[in-house]
């Protein structure tokens, strides 16, 4: 089932009994069990709303056998409880051996279960086994997925015009590369935007600028333009933002030298003809980086960022060794090759 046929049930108030949530975009995810939660109306704790994690998962089976008195039916939500988790080796055959019973138990009881429980599973991510091919037969399963910046775009449009503010395909298409594909992040940055505007204002690029927190990855893509344009000042002034931003050192240089190991593979791609969006294992709401790739990495050469890379490696090194300043190793770097 898609996020977008799921929405759509939702609005109609229409459930299914058994549901497994998973994936990244987890506002859209709590969005959509609050809105199971709002059809149910009113939930108590442990009557006729239970929450099972990774201390009380075990008793998941007693819980649904157990009646909701004064109640049709009881909501049970499953939420990163272990029971559809990669589990190490040593404890591979009693998380199975879980899985197959309450499979079996839900196939057994299933209509039961269709006329007391509403039942949701959530997890970060999906695995194959028994359990999950109960839920698959007898139930719903909703990837939710970072959203492609085309659906990204025509949800913003879509709270812009709610609130009656004007903004264009391409300042949408700038926001997202500016702030991430986290919709969390971008409904509380278009709301900001929203509300500086007023009703019938123009969200504008030079507003995104002012007003919205770029994402470490985003700024991180300006630092290295400026490197790739030979700009020392811009570069260390940047830098010097993302430390005053409270930006820990470490994560600025694992971010940086990950954007530029990125680079690097799309030189290497475009010198050996392979496809760039493989090469760099896109995923769909991604496609959009290429170009943009492309153009960054056309301001080095290849040695250059294999030399780049490589100072990086030693600066984590020397500095986990006691053997530099890190804040210091890191703008002699950039020093080096503007």
């Amino acid at each position: 089932m898609t996020v977008e046929n799921l929405e759509k049930e939702l609005k109609q108030e229409k459930l299914h009994s058994i549901y497994l949530f998973y994936g990244e975009e987890t506002y859209l995810l709590e969005n959509a069990v609050k809105k199971i939660k709002k059809i149910f109306g009113d939930l108590i704790l442990g009557i006729n709303y239970i929450q099972i994690n990774e201390t009380n998962a075990n008793g998941l089976i007693s819980d649904i056998e157990t009646p909701a008195f004064g109640y049709d039916k009881k909501l049970i939500i499953v939420k990163n409880s272990g029971i559809l988790k990669k589990e190490k080796k040593s404890n591979t055959k009693s998380n199975t051996d879980l899985q197959k019973k309450i499979s079996e138990y839900i196939k057994e009881n299933i209509k039961t279960i269709n006329q007391t429980t509403e039942l949701i599973f959530i997890e970060e991510e999906l695995i194959k086994c028994d359990l999950t091919n109960t839920i698959q037969e007898l139930g719903e399963v909703c990837n939710f997925e970072r959203l492609k910046p085309i659906e990204l775009k025509k949800r913003l449009k879509a709270i812009c015009n709610m609130y009656q503010v004007n903004v264009d395909e391409n300042t949408l298409q700038y926001f997202i590369e500016t702030c991430g594909t986290n919709m969390q992040v971008l409904i509380n940055e278009i709301r900001k935007l929203i509300e500086y505007e007023g009703k019938n204002g123009t969200i504008k690029k030079e507003d995104i600028d002012k007003l919205s927190i770029k994402e470490l990855e985003s700024r991180i893509f300006d630092l290295t333009d400026n490197l790739g344009k030979r700009d020392i000042t811009k570069a260390l002034e940047m830098l010097k933002e993302l430390l005053y931003n409270k930006e820990p050192i470490q994560k600025i240089l694992v971010t940086l030298y990950n954007h530029l190991k990125k680079l690097y593979i799309v030189k290497l791609a475009e010198e050996y003809n392979k496809n760039i969006s493989e090469s760099l294992k896109l995923k769909a709401n991604q496609m959009f980086l290429v170009t943009k790739y492309k153009k960054q990495a056309e301001f080095f050469k290849t040695k250059e960022l294999r030399k780049i890379l490589q100072e990086l490696i030693d600066l984590d090194y020397n500095y986990k060794n006691g053997l530099i300043d890190i804040n210091i190793g890191l703008e002699a770097i950039l020093c080096r090759y503007c």
